[in-house]
């Protein structure tokens, strides 16, 4: 039997209930096709932002705890890709400390979105720009410090122009946006870019937020768009976005990350869209469907489970029209009744009687 390793990396809030989620439905999926999953899970627990303010007695140590969590998570996508891992899911973590990640490992997050049938490709960067850099204190003031450079940028396009031609392969990218607030960087994007559409033979162009919004607003995207989108902007516009082109609440939505700097190997890391919901922890409320999802793209993808994701999506629809869903979507049921309920439509049918004849034929299989 083949055996894939995922990681597995759990914050605080509603992480653990998550993350026994994510073993509950990935091992049904994946042992439906003959198939065996080894989680290798984290040791250590990370900080979601509530947690980190209730046990940081200040400033000083809020920053010590963040730089911690940051470090060993580090570490662990390090460890998993040297090893051959190529996929981790984690729960969510403090936004600090996870940014201070993804720019060690150039990190970029990717999301499918469609609008009235123009296909569009977001590619958020999350390496560089104010989300990232350190932060100094002194009494009654805190100084951010980061930075844009142009070997990131230049990589993040690059990605972006390969994403594109690897989803869509017979027609490649129409065109790239380019969404930064530029206008503060004394033209240094601009001249980054300038080469960059006649290498990758797609036009390329820089623009202010507020015109992609308008844009949008007016006409829509054109069709294989590829938006390259600064977090200042992209994080923002995201569940924007999933609302008006993805006709998906980010409770529901899970989204891939991926990894550029060399030594990862292309990791990609999967996660919910929503946060750690800390205020529900402990109470099986929390909206299951994002986790989900999550692991059954990653059975698909990583773990030789053709048709995982549409079984999944079969499954929740059913599951959803029996109104059997979290109070964030207008039930009453708890995040267990939702996880058993789709995991009994993810089961094969109970054989029926045999048919005459000297052959009876096997239970079906999740395909």
């Amino acid at each position: 039997m083949d055996t894939v390793q995922i990681g597995l990396a759990v914050g605080r809030g509603t992480g653990p209930e998550l993350a026994t989620v994510f073993e509950r439905v990935l091992h049904r999926i994946v042992q439906l096709h003959g198939v065996e999953a080894e989680l290798v899970r984290s040791p250590r627990i990370y900080h979601s932002y509530a947690s980190l303010r209730a046990e940081a007695g200040g400033t000083g140590q809020a920053a010590l705890l963040t730089e911690q969590d940051a470090d060993h998570y580090e570490r662990f996508c390090r460890d998993q890709a040297a090893a051959g891992v190529r996929v981790v899911f984690r729960t969510a973590v403090n936004a600090q400390s996870l940014y201070l990640v993804r720019q060690r490992l150039t990190a970029v997050k990717t999301e499918e979105l469609t609008a009235h049938g123009a296909r569009l490709l977001l590619i958020r960067d999350q390496a560089q720009g104010f989300y990232t850099g350190e932060n100094r204190h002194t009494p009654g003031r805190v100084v951010r410090t980061m930075e844009f450079s142009r070997a990131v940028t230049e990589q993040v396009v690059r990605h972006a122009v390969r994403a594109a031609r690897e989803q869509w392969p017979t027609e490649g990218p129409s065109r790239v946006l380019m969404a930064y607030k530029y206008h503060l960087l004394d033209g240094a994007l601009d001249d980054w870019t300038a080469g960059l559409s006649a290498e990758l033979g797609v036009d390329i162009g820089v623009f202010q937020p507020d015109t992609v919004n308008r844009n949008l607003i007016a006409h829509g995207p054109e069709d294989r768009t590829v938006l390259v989108a600064g977090n200042e902007w992209a994080d923002i516009m995201h569940v924007v976005l999933l609302d008006r082109y993805g006709s998906e609440r980010q409770e529901n939505r899970c989204t891939e990350n991926t990894y550029l700097a060399p030594e990862l190997h292309g990791l990609t890391e999967y996660q919910t869209v929503h946060g750690s919901a800390d205020d529900l922890a402990g109470r099986d409320l929390v909206n299951p469907v994002a986790t989900i999802r999550a692991a059954a793209r990653i059975a698909e993808r990583y773990g030789a489970c053709p048709g995982a994701t549409a079984a999944v999506e079969s499954g929740l629809n059913a599951v959803h029209a029996r109104g059997v869903m979290t109070a964030d979507l207008g039930g009453k049921s708890s995040t267990t009744q939702v996880v058993e309920e789709l995991m009994a439509e993810l089961d094969p049918p109970a054989a029926g009687p045999a048919p005459a004849g000297p052959l009876s034929p096997a239970a079906g299989s999740l395909r």
